[in-house]
């Protein structure tokens, strides 16, 4: 199972992210206030403003203070395999 760090210590499974979005948008406003309403939200942003949302298969969505950008990134270098591990 490989994880991505999305701030302060917390961790996704990569393989569960379906999406990583920005919150600026009215449809993901509505998203995220719909999941909270259901208790669907998990809130990783430990009260920093939330910079990106990511959606994952069971539903859950997850706020994070770490730009869309960089998440991004790290989601793409996990599902790549680069762990730093020597292939043979």
């Amino acid at each position: 199972m490989k994880l991505i760090n999305i701030g302060f210590g917390n961790l996704v499974s990569a393989e569960r992210v379906i999406a990583i979005t920005s919150p600026d948008s009215a449809p993901i406003k509505r998203l995220v206030q719909d999941a909270k309403e259901s208790g669907r939200v998990i809130d990783a942003s430990c009260g920093r403003r939330t910079r990106s949302v990511i959606i994952t298969d069971s539903d859950h969505v997850i706020l994070s203070a770490i730009q869309t950008e960089t998440l991004s990134n790290r989601l793409d270098s996990e599902l790549d395999g680069d762990d730093g591990e020597d292939e043979e």
